[in-house]
């Protein structure tokens, strides 16, 4: 055929347009060699293959094809080619063997298992093409097993821990999230779970996870070093897995037992039963490692930490459980190892809110959150109000009025505690001054405000307050800073310094709920403080008036008269009766703080004191 016809080319030659000349009986004599040569080539091609007609139907196949699949070629005749490869085991392979059947794709490729006659699998590479000038098919298969079997022994390696033949975080996490894609098998009400499980269901759509941490392996690595540190994983993973194939409610395969890096090690359980088989688990895995290890003559033993998660798999994800499972670990490092933990909603949600809370901190006192109330200090003897303790609190946008002991703490951890004081303090000593200029006949009332011991470390605590006093013109004799007897006692350096500083300066020096902490009453002498506030607990020993308590009495006179001796005053806090009030200005106590008198108020019900009767005693 000569030139170039009008119009587009198509490539398959069947669906071109022009007329093919006879043939002569020369070029029939060619084509009908080649025919035989290539049924001859068929017949005796190392791959096996097969015609297949364009209903699915073998024509025709080769011995190689009866060879892989343990039979005679001739018997393959006649049977649909798709049962013989099994191409109609899922929608979009057979889809696509369907259009190739049909002339609508050029062919296509998939992998196949297959089973021999002798019941033997082998894993077989399938394509499917057209045959050229025919209206027939050509399916071509290949015996892939060794390749597959390398592959999976690759697999195997790059799936597991080398030291403890364990799987690895990467199986761990691809096992843990076929399992969460998996949904838990329907069963009706009137079906016993039992027949479901004959058929293969049972599922209980929840997910169970032991996450364990050895408790002082670093130690071993350091003294023994990494060889018998790995020999100690190596035998640890394998009473693990002990644990977890005697696990009594165990189904199918068993838990998956991994080493998730370092001395951590994960027990997968699917479909479990409820927290019970958990703890179960865990404890049994505790026991286990408690028992000491031989090493090639080295006697170790070992503890471990556990944390336990429990819960449907329905709207779980893998990051989640993970999460809940590193968060009660820890809680079980916290509360002094060796032990087992239980993830718990509630604590999770303090640990959740107290994150929020920290993230939060830092702004809310630029967006003017935080304010001050104030309780009243009354002299004992005639209840007249000397001072207020500032005690401020965080009215959060979410979490709504917070108290002090929700917050202090973190601000402390993060160090905002420094700019938190600073507002503390310049805002108690405008407000002290305030009431001074309100009531300038009145005796002035001095403010009390806490100092952490942060504030002193981080920042420069007596230009802070010296630079306070001269913006609000407040005296200094005015303010007192208090401070925990464990941050005051045994200070030295700049602590020490910067107290002296603001002693020399008029700054009154408290040591607030003195007689909780390691009390060394020789440094009373050394520090320049001026007054001791007795914490609550020996103020409450005063409540039973019926039957008092004698000795609590001597406590706390021997404390107010040491006290006296060293030119201190002192404060009881807590007082909530008339009766601890009487016992405590019979012993000499000099001020009281509580709420016999008053809970911490506004500024607006402080200045409603001033000028006042006296309040009870």
């Amino acid at each position: 055929m000569s030139g170039t016809p009008e119009g587009p080319v198509h490539p398959e030659p069947a669906e071109t347009h022009t007329a093919e000349p006879a043939l002569t009986e020369r070029d029939a004599g060619r084509r009908e060699a080649e025919l035989r040569d290539y049924r001859a080539a068929f017949r005796v091609a190392r791959l096996a293959m097969a015609l297949v007609d364009r209903d699915g139907v073998v024509v025709a196949a080769n011995d190689s094809l009866g060879a892989l699949l343990g039979t005679e070629a001739g018997a393959l005749r006649e049977q649909a080619a798709a049962d013989l490869v099994d191409l109609a085991s899922d929608g979009r392979t057979w889809h696509a063997y369907r259009e190739v059947l049909r002339g609508r794709r050029s062919r296509f490729r998939c992998t196949r298992r297959l089973k021999h006659a002798d019941g033997r699998s082998l894993w077989a590479e399938v394509t499917v093409a057209p045959v050229p000038g025919d209206r027939r098919v050509l399916l071509s298969i290949a015996d892939i097993s060794d390749r597959r079997e390398l592959q999976a022994r690759l697999r195997h390696l790059q799936m597991h821990d080398p030291v403890t033949r364990l799987p690895n975080r990467t199986l761990f996490f691809e096992r843990l999230a076929a399992a969460l894609e998996e949904p838990a098998a329907p069963r009706e009400p009137h079906e016993p779970h039992e027949s479901y499980e004959s058929y293969g269901y049972g599922r209980t759509g929840r997910i169970g996870l032991c996450y364990i941490d050895l408790d002082g392996f670093k130690a071993v690595n350091d003294t023994l070093g990494h060889r018998v540190g790995d020999r100690l994983l190596a035998a640890v993973a394998g009473r693990l897995t002990e644990c977890a194939d005697s696990d009594g409610h165990t189904r199918g395969g068993g838990h998956l037992v991994a080493r998730l890096g370092g001395d951590e090690f994960a027990i997968l359980v699917e479909d479990s039963t409820g927290t019970e088989q958990l703890t179960d688990l865990a404890r049994s895995v505790l026991d286990a490692l408690q028992e000491p290890f031989d090493l090639a003559g080295q006697r170790l033993s070992v503890s471990a930490s556990i944390g336990v998660v429990e819960r449907s798999g329905r709207g779980t994800t893998a990051t989640a459980l993970m999460q809940a499972a590193d968060t009660t670990l820890y809680w079980a490092k916290a509360d002094g190892k060796a032990r087992w933990t239980l993830f718990d909603p509630e604590r999770n949600a303090h640990r959740m809110t107290r994150q929020a809370l920290s993230s939060t901190l830092r702004p809310a006192v630029e967006d003017g959150e935080f304010a001050l109330e104030y309780q009243p200090l009354v002299d004992l003897a005639d209840g007249a109000v000397r001072g207020v303790e500032a005690l401020v609190r965080w009215h959060h946008p979410q979490f709504g009025p917070l108290p002090p002991n929700r917050f202090i703490g973190i601000a402390e951890e993060d160090g905002s505690i420094v700019e938190l004081g600073r507002w503390i303090l310049r805002t108690a000593c405008r407000q002290a001054r305030q009431w001074q200029k309100d009531h300038p006949r009145e005796r002035p009332l001095f403010v009390s405000v806490n100092v952490a011991v942060r504030q002193v470390w981080d920042s420069d605590l007596v230009a802070d307050v010296a630079g306070i006093l001269a913006e609000t013109g407040l005296a200094p004799h005015l303010l007192q800073l208090e401070l925990t007897e464990s941050a005051v006692m045994g200070s030295a350096g700049r602590p020490l310094q910067a107290l002296q500083a603001l002693s020399d300066m008029g700054v009154r020096i408290a040591i607030d709920d003195f007689g909780t902490g390691y009390s060394n009453l020789a440094y009373l002498s050394r520090l320049p403080v001026s007054v001791l506030k007795l914490d609550g607990s020996f103020v409450r020993g005063f409540q039973d008036e019926e039957h008092a308590n004698a000795a609590d009495e001597l406590i706390v006179e021997a404390l107010v008269r040491l006290a006296h001796r060293l030119g201190l005053t002192v404060t009881a806090e807590c007082v909530e009766t008339a009766g601890q009030a009487s016992r405590l200005r019979r012993i000499g106590c000099d001020t009281g703080q509580g709420w016999l008198y008053s809970r911490a108020v506004t500024p607006e019900r402080i200045a409603e004191l001033i000028g006042t009767e006296p309040l009870p005693a």
